[in-house]
């Protein structure tokens, strides 16, 4: 499994990782992604991620123009 981690508080809300991955993000009241069902510690999400959605959220990280999500091994 692998890990995928979003520093949630410089969100911009362009809703890329949604289009991408929406059994993973959503977007939530305030108008920023969310990473579903995540584990929240000082405004950073981390969750772990199976490989049937890696790829998808690969591409999700890959577009975010705030680079605020990374895919980790």
């Amino acid at each position: 499994m692998s890990k995928i981690i979003q520093y949630r508080s410089k969100c911009i809300g362009c809703n890329s990782c949604v289009e991408h991955a929406p059994n993973t993000w959503e977007i939530s009241e305030d108008g920023k992604s969310t990473l579903k069902n995540a584990e929240k510690k000082g405004g950073i999400y981390r969750k772990e991620i199976d490989e049937s959605s890696l790829e998808e959220n690969k591409k999700a990280a890959a577009d975010c123009p705030m680079h605020i999500i990374q895919i980790l091994p």
